[in-house]
């Protein structure tokens, strides 16, 4: 009996569907793209249920004629390629002949279509690949494609779906892509009869960008423009005062596609090196313009993935771009800080008054840096002994002088058996104590440097704090105490994190935050871990939310205290107290500090003798 098994084409194109119609965000950038290569200058999307209930996309590009219109949902069927020398050079934004087959296979759709020059359209009505009616039909030049009950008839697929705002917030956000990469074009999209943005289709990249990433993110970014052997850029970079915590709000467009490359993030944000704060990441809407012979598109069926024939060409090309802007920009940037933040920028004194019950040598001590006040609704820093003094050595026997022989034993005198002497009472020893920790000062802002023995110690200072910071949070076994903000704050998290947000409200209260809904996509924060600067708000969370994606709530918690402690710890580039160096630098000679949260060493070791080897004093 045979075993192998020749699927139907209904289940291969369901299997093949799985590549292209991920979600229902996935219709929305296949049907966008079609009425950008069909010519529309108009086109607006609506959508209803999260798009998995309803997508319906209106162009006025060439429409299709009738025989046309029927064709197009079959597999590899498409006007854009005509044989395999079309794969050369792929101008357009489909070419594959799958994207409808694959739609039409796991919904019900709905065809109107019209050419200029006809004087009646073409109505199609398709389920589960197979067309259910045709006709002719009278409506406006251009097409419009009605998209229905998505995974109606593949009920694996359905149950993987998410709830309708977070699939209703992703289709936006694949319509703003593929406006923002066409600025040539005007985009409406429509959600649940609210308008969600509009583009003009001006042609000016910069009036897309208002429109589709918002006024406060067009005011911080720099024109970015450049060239390299065939390459251009154009476009806009973040100023690096407007670091964000993901890479959310990174664009790449070549040819007009928009795609997904390590290749130019790395090229970008090499550009920003040692400008940039650690944990941010730059914006950046960019277009890459290069012949259509130089790029490879047919590489995964989603189309977001290319090769270049020349990755260097490309990553010169963007990472000198950008570089230029930067550079154009540094003379004159300013950083205007809110009355907050400047408040707690304000140099202030490390060491407090000890409190009353004190006993000899306590002291309170805030071991933030002491340029940081955290404002509202903060209890007392927990007190510290103040470093001591390290008491005299216990005195060393005295040794007979080199060169000389010990005095001979007394006549007569003689040395009981070894068992005996064990039993014979001997003096107590003198406890070791550690070596004392003298902190020699610091170097480029970010290493102390101790002493201790015969040791040196290079101790990374924000790692070393933000190790003591996490441990203190992870051994209350309570919940974290919060901070009331005077101003609540109002966050857009995207696409996927409100859901997100909301499965997991009951750990972020645990750990001190203040979340509730604002809107379907804004929250309002009211307050945060008391450690947290309210001004590192949005960044924090915007990390918690990819930290609450990858598992269990041990690892989820353990992920959101981490980032609480690294947004909380003293930073590199700021002074820090005598006094906080020395706590710091005991914690990490004593051992009870190794590494930081995320694994990184706090210290680096070098030995006299290390050294001495290295000036040749010793071989």
């Amino acid at each position: 009996m045979a075993v192998i098994n020749i699927l139907s084409p209904l289940v291969a194109d369901m299997i093949a569907a799985g590549e292209v119609v991920e979600r229902p965000g996935s219709v929305v950038k296949e049907l966008l793209e079609n009425a950008v290569d069909a010519g529309a200058r108009s086109v607006t999307v609506e959508l209803r249920g999260g798009g998995a209930t309803y997508i319906r996309v209106t162009d006025d590009g060439c429409g299709m004629a009738p025989d046309d219109a029927g064709n197009c949902f079959l597999r590899h069927a498409t006007s854009k390629l005509h044989d395999e020398r079309g794969l050369e050079a792929i101008t357009t934004m489909g070419f594959r002949g799958e994207a409808l087959a694959a739609i039409s296979a796991v919904s019900r759709v709905e065809l109107y279509t019209r050419r200029p020059e006809d004087d009646e359209g073409t109505y199609v009505s398709v389920a589960g690949g197979e067309i259910q009616d045709m006709h002719a039909a009278g409506c406006p030049k251009g097409t419009v494609f009605t998209v229905r009950d998505i995974f109606y008839n593949t009920p694996a697929r359905l149950k993987f779906m998410k709830s309708d705002r977070a699939e209703g917030s992703f289709c936006v956000q694949q319509a703003a892509r593929v406006a923002l990469g066409r600025p040539d074009v005007s985009v409406r999209c429509v959600k649940d009869g609210k308008e969600e943005f509009f583009t003009p289709g001006d042609g000016r990249p910069e009036s897309a960008l208002y429109a589709l990433l918002g006024r406060e993110t067009a005011l911080t970014m720099l024109p970015a423009e450049g060239e390299n052997e065939g390459v251009a850029v154009a476009g806009f970079i973040s100023s690096p005062a407007a670091g964000r915590g993901n890479r959310a709000t990174q664009f790449f467009f070549v040819n007009g596609r928009s795609i997904r490359s390590q290749s130019l993030q790395a090229a970008l944000e090499q550009a920003y090196k040692n400008t940039l704060m650690v944990g941010k990441f730059p914006a950046c809407v960019l277009y890459i313009t290069l012949s259509p012979g130089a790029v490879d598109v047919n590489v995964h069926p989603t189309k977001n993935e290319v090769k270049f024939s020349s990755e260097k060409r490309v990553f010169d090309a963007v990472y000198y771009s950008c570089l230029s802007a930067l550079e154009g920009e540094r003379g004159t940037l300013q950083v205007r800080l809110s009355p907050s933040t400047e408040k707690k920028l304000a140099p202030q004194p490390a060491v407090r008054e000890a409190p009353a019950d004190s006993g000899p040598g306590q002291m309170a001590m805030d071991l933030r840096s002491p340029a940081i006040s955290y404002g509202t609704a903060r209890r007392s820093a927990p007190a510290y002994p103040a470093p001591r003094r390290p008491s005299a050595p216990p005195a060393r026997p005295q040794q007979a002088p080199a060169g000389r022989q010990a005095p001979p034993r007394p006549a007569g005198m003689t040395v009981p058996p070894r068992e005996k002497q064990a039993a014979a009472p001997m003096p107590e020893a003198p406890a070791q104590e550690p070596a004392p920790v003298r902190v020699a000062g610091e170097v480029l802002r970010t290493y102390i440097v101790a002493e201790q023995g015969d040791k040196i110690l290079l101790i990374d200072k924000h790692a070393a704090h933000e190790r003591m910071v996490f441990d203190r949070l992870k051994a209350q076994g309570r919940e974290v105490m919060s901070q009331a903000l005077l101003t609540p704050q109002t966050w857009r998290p995207g696409p996927e994190a409100m859901d997100i947000l909301a499965e997991n409200g009951a750990l972020l209260t645990e750990l001190g935050f203040e979340l509730e809904p604002f809107g379907d996509e804004d929250m309002i924060v009211r307050a945060v871990p008391e450690d947290l600067d309210p001004a590192e708000t949005a960044s924090a969370l915007e990390e918690i939310c990819e930290k609450l994606q990858k598992g269990g709530r041990d690892l989820a918690r353990d992920g959101i205290l981490q980032t609480v402690a690294c947004k909380a710890a003293i930073k590199a580039g700021w002074d820090t107290d005598p006094m906080e160096m020395q706590v710091l630098a005991e914690k990490v000679a004593s051992g009870q500090i190794k590494y930081c949260p995320h694994g990184r060493p706090v210290a680096v070791t070098l030995t006299k003798k290390e050294l001495d080897r290295q000036f040749g004093r010793i071989l």
